[in-house]
């Protein structure tokens, strides 16, 4: 087992636009696919007891698995990426991955802001570091099947096709209450009167979807953007009005430019230092909230949440006006 989340990591980093991604497979020499290692607690093999809690053939989640007496969701990601929102009732067992008897099962332990779950791999392969600047919006990005479970993609070593999951769009396909609950609390949210405008930036086509439903309901204007570097270039353009942007929500890890680098530059202008950043992220550990606030980021919520953006939107713009 590795344990992928090194705090001192965090840093130099974040200040070089760089991230690292845990490649792995999942299939025997087929196609290469990653995720962010600080999503990542650890990579265990497993050949324990999975306790089933749902025998429903078109259910995503395996059972229940237990590791160090944390007993969490397994799910089997190449089934997820067979699944479809709209046949909910097809029938997912053929997509399951696929070993020997004698071999273990390999689980990615993924931490998000407010859970933790197992993910079901082949195989991990070797971490790839790259620039933030290397990495390419899929060209699937808010396409339908297999393609929108992807938001970016790099090359390996060798030049293959590397391509990253939206981990958070599997979180919300597996758990569809965690978007129930965020319903019944954007009902909580009230309208408020501005006429500032918010740029908002994420490369996870659901949660941006997710942050617009919650944005309109606040009634508040929007500019959204895919990645850092649209947003920067968006910002930065001479014939945008500053004085009427109230706010920046960005996400931290996105193509391009990371919102660590949206934070720097915002914040290292003079003609922008004045501009709120709130920190919109599923990625677990004080070390990425600690690294935001020391680049001067106002505040860290956890991933669209709409109380907390209320009252950022509140504390940001209605008590600055």
């Amino acid at each position: 087992m590795s344990n992928l989340s090194q705090v001192d990591q965090v840093t130099s980093l974040h200040k070089n636009n760089e991230l690292q991604l845990l490649c792995f497979r999942l299939e025997k020499n087929k196609d290469l696919y990653a995720v962010n290692v600080f999503k990542i607690r650890e990579v265990v093999k497993y050949r324990g007891d999975v306790t089933v809690i749902n025998h429903e053939n078109s259910s995503l989640t395996e059972g229940l698995i237990t590791i160090r007496d944390m007993t969490i969701p397994l799910i089997d990601m190449k089934k997820w990426f067979y699944y479809d929102s709209k046949n909910k009732n097809k029938d997912l067992r053929p997509y399951k991955i696929i070993r020997e008897d004698s071999e273990d099962d390999v689980i990615m332990i993924c931490e998000f802001s407010r859970w933790t779950i197992g993910v079901r791999i082949y195989e991990a392969d070797r971490i790839l570091n790259k620039k933030w600047t290397e990495m390419e919006q899929s060209a699937g990005v808010g396409g339908a099947g297999m393609n929108s479970k992807l938001v970016s993609r790099t090359r390996y070593f060798d030049g293959k096709l590397v391509q990253v999951v939206d981990i958070e769009r599997m979180l919300v396909d597996v758990f569809p209450w965690i978007e129930e609950e965020k319903q019944q609390e954007l009902h909580k949210v009230n309208k408020i009167k501005t006429n500032k405008t918010i740029l908002l930036a994420d490369d996870s086509p659901s949660v941006l979807k997710t942050m617009q439903i919650i944005l309109n309901k606040i009634g508040i204007q929007h500019n959204d953007f895919m990645n850092g570097q649209a947003l920067l270039d968006y910002l930065f353009a001479p014939n945008t009005d500053i004085g009427s942007i109230g706010m920046i929500i960005t996400d931290l890890e996105m193509p391009e430019v990371s919102g660590f680098e949206v934070i720097k530059q915002v914040k290292n202008n003079p003609q922008t230092a004045h501009i709120p950043i709130v920190v919109n992220s599923s990625m677990s550990g004080s070390s990425n909230e600690d690294m935001a606030r020391s680049l001067n980021a106002d505040d860290f919520i956890s991933k669209s949440n709409p109380i907390e953006i209320e009252r950022d939107i509140k504390q940001f713009i209605i008590d600055r006006q």
